[in-house]
C-alpha cells in the first residue's frame, strides 16, 4: 500500500491510498470465506465451501464489492496513522481506479482538528470565590444560628419584618383555588418572598385577627390570583444574649463565646474553601475558552453532543428516570434540552483545542512512563490487568488519543499553577491556598474537565 497527503483548506485533507492488485488479492480471499459463512452449498458445511466454488457460483464481481467494503476502512486507518492525520468526522471517500478490476485507488477528504495558537493564555486571571469569610457575612451567619436556638413568643402588635406569623391562606383565581395556596394555620416568616412579590408587604401593618384581601401574581405563574389571609397570631423570635453561659446551655461541645465563634467561622471558611475548590477547574477552562476566537468545529460539537445526550440519558436510566419524565418535572422540551448541552459541547470543544495549544506552547509530552500509570490506573477501574487494558487500547488504536488526553491534563496542571486567582474585587489570592497542595491532587489523571473520552477508554478497555 502506498499513500500520499494533500493539505486543503478549511482544516482538511486529502488522503490518495494505493493498493497493488496482488495485496488486494488477500482482501478477495477474506471476502470469500465471510461469503462462505453466509450462504449454504450443498455438500458443504457453513464456512468450507472452496473460493473456486464460491467463484463460479456467485462470481467474483460480488467478493470484490465485500473486500472493497470491508478493506478499504482498514487502509484509511493505516493511511491515517502513517500521516499522523487528526480527523474529526468521517471522510468522504471516492475510488478513483480498481472497483472492477485492477489496482485499486481512493481519495479520502478528512477534516482534521484545527491547530490553534491561544494567545494570552499566559495572562489569564480567573475570579473565584474568596475563601475568607468577611465580618458581616460572618455577623449573619451567626445571628442565624443564634436563632436557630431562639424561641418564638406572641407579640401583641403590627406585624413588622422579621416576625413569624400563623395565618389561614386561600388563593383563588376565577373563584378556583389555585394549587399550592390554600392552607391553615400556616407559620410564615415575614421577609422571605415565598408567595408572592408584595405578599409580605401586605402582611406588615396587620395584626392578630385580621383579614387580607389583594391580588399578586404567585411566584413561578405569570396569571395574578386573588388572597385572603386571615392573621391568627402574630410572633416574634426571642434570641438569648451571646453569653459564655447562653452558649454552654445551647451548643453542644463548647462552653464559652471565644471557642464557639472560632469554630464557627474556620466552618464557613472551609466550606467556602471547599465550594472554591469545586468550581476551579470550570473556572480556568472557561477562561481559558474565551481566549480561542476560532467558531468550534461543528463535526467535534456534534460528535460530542451525541456522546453528551447519551451519557445524560444514561444516567437517568440508571436513576430509574426516563428522559420524558425528566423533561417534563424540569418544564423543558427535547429542543431546549439538546440546545443546553450544545452550550456545554462548544465550550469543551474550545477548550479541547486550547489545552493541546498550551501543550505545544509549552512542550508538553506525554511519555510512556504518563501512558503506562494511566493503563494502571484504568486497570484498577475496570478490574483488569495493565498488559489487557494497554492490549485493548492498542487493538482499537486509541492509543494516540489517551496520549493526547493525558498531554491535555498536563496542560490544564500547568494551568493550574500558572493562571492568577484573585477574588470578586481583584484582590490577588494565594495559589497554594487556592490548590491546597498538602491534600488537594492536581495531576492530569484527575481532570477531564468537558471531555467524555475517558468514560470511552474504559468501555474500550473493557470489551
Amino acid at each position: 500500500m502506498k499513500s500520499t497527503c494533500e493539505t486543503l483548506e478549511g482544516n482538511k485533507v486529502k488522503l490518495r491510498v494505493e493498493i497493488d492488485q496482488s495485496e488486494f488479492d488477500r482482501n478477495i480471499d477474506a471476502a470469500f470465506r465471510k461469503i462462505a459463512q453466509e450462504i449454504r452449498l450443498p455438500g458443504f458445511r457453513p464456512g468450507k465451501a472452496p473460493r473456486r466454488v464460491l467463484e463460479a457460483r456467485i462470481g467474483l464481481d460480488a467478493a470484490r464489492a465485500q473486500a472493497l467494503q470491508d478493506a478499504i476502512p482498514e487502509y484509511l486507518s493505516r493511511a491515517v496513522r502513517e500521516h499522523d492525520v487528526d480527523i474529526i468526522a468521517t471522510p468522504d471517500v471516492e475510488m478513483v481506479a480498481g472497483e472492477e478490476s485492477g489496482d485499486i485507488t481512493f481519495d479520502a477528504t478528512c477534516e482534521v482538528r484545527p491547530e490553534i495558537t491561544v494567545p494570552g493564555y499566559k495572562g489569564l486571571r480567573v475570579e473565584l470565590v474568596a475563601p475568607t469569610v468577611a465580618d458581616e457575612e460572618f455577623e449573619e451567619v451567626l445571628q442565624n444560628e443564634r436563632r436557630r436556638h431562639g424561641k418564638l413568643v406572641d407579640a401583641d402588635r403590627a406585624v413588622a419584618m422579621g416576625d413569624y406569623v400563623i395565618v389561614d391562606l386561600a388563593g383563588t383565581r376565577d373563584g378556583e383555588p389555585v394549587v399550592g395556596l390554600n392552607t391553615e394555620d400556616w407559620t410564615y416568616e415575614v421577609g422571605r418572598g415565598w408567595v408572592a412579590p408584595g405578599f409580605d408587604d401586605q402582611l406588615v401593618g396587620s395584626k392578630a385577627g385580621d383579614e387580607i384581601t389583594f391580588t399578586a401574581t404567585p411566584n413561578g405563574t405569570e396569571q395574578p390570583a386573588d388572597f385572603v389571609v386571615k392573621v391568627q397570631r402574630v410572633q416574634e423570635m426571642q434570641v438569648g444574649d451571646l453569653t459564655d453561659e447562653w452558649v454552654s446551655e445551647n451548643i453542644a461541645e463548647f462552653d464559652n463565646v471565644e471557642a464557639w465563634t472560632a469554630s464557627l467561622r474556620e466552618r464557613l471558611e472551609s466550606m467556602r474553601l471547599n465550594q472554591m475548590r469545586s468550581t476551579l477547574v470550570d473556572k480556568v477552562t472557561d477562561a481559558l475558552a474565551s481566549l480561542v476566537d476560532v467558531d468550534a468545529p461543528q463535526a467535534m460539537v456534534d460528535n460530542d453532543l451525541q456522546g453528551r445526550v447519551q451519557n445524560t440519558v444514561a444516567q437517568f436510566q440508571r436513576q430509574g428516570i426516563s428522559l420524558d419524565q425528566w423533561l417534563s418535572a424540569t418544564g423543558q422540551d427535547t429542543a431546549s434540552f439538546v440546545e443546553a448541552l450544545k452550550v456545554q459541547s462548544e465550550k469543551a470543544v474550545k477548550v479541547d483545542l486550547a489545552l493541546r495549544a498550551v501543550a505545544v506552547a509549552e512542550t508538553i509530552e506525554a511519555d510512556e512512563v504518563d501512558i503506562e500509570a494511566e493503563f494502571e490506573a484504568i486497570a484498577v477501574r475496570v478490574n483488569q490487568k495493565p498488559a489487557q487494558v494497554r492490549k485493548a487500547y492498542e487493538q482499537n488504536d486509541a492509543v494516540v488519543d489517551l496520549a493526547a488526553q493525558i498531554r491535555k491534563g498536563k496542560a490544564l496542571d500547568w494551568l493550574l499553577h500558572n493562571v492568577e486567582y484573585v477574588d470578586a474585587a481583584g484582590a490577588a489570592l494565594d495559589r497554594d491556598t487556592v490548590l491546597g497542595h498538602s491534600d488537594h491532587d492536581h495531576g492530569h489523571h484527575g481532570h477531564q474537565h468537558d471531555d467524555e473520552s475517558a468514560h470511552d477508554h474504559d468501555s474500550e478497555a473493557s470489551s
